[in-house]
């Protein structure tokens, strides 16, 4: 079964699902919010994609961040900002091992899909 992490009024998420169950995906849905992330998680994202792909630079929940906030130069900080902010991943992350992707893209799409 595959797993989408995302916020359940993200847009890009309503695609993403729609679009994969459509294709008869079977999609567990896991709502940043709702449900939070933990750190575990978190990183292991960073190990699979690096930080500026996991990071949402363009969030509401960024431009808050003060400045030493978004200068976090080590990964274990920026973890611990994630797991307080959930939202500052880029959405949707979607898991069907052993592939992972995150974003919603025609190249995750096709990777997914077909």
């Amino acid at each position: 079964m595959m797993k989408l992490y995302g916020i359940k009024n993200c847009d890009t998420c309503k695609k993403a699902l729609k679009a994969l169950e459509s294709a008869g995906h079977s999609v567990a849905y896991h709502d940043f919010r709702a449900d939070g992330l933990n750190a575990e998680k978190i990183s292991e994202w960073i190990a699979l994609f690096g930080r500026d792909k996991v990071l949402n630079t363009r969030s509401t929940t960024w431009r808050g961040l003060s400045d030493e906030d978004k200068n976090i130069g080590d990964d274990k900080d920026l973890v611990q900002l994630i797991v307080k902010n959930p939202t500052l991943v880029k959405r949707p992350v979607i898991e069907n091992d052993p592939v992972f992707v995150i974003g919603w893209g025609k190249n995750e799409q096709h990777q997914l899909l077909g």
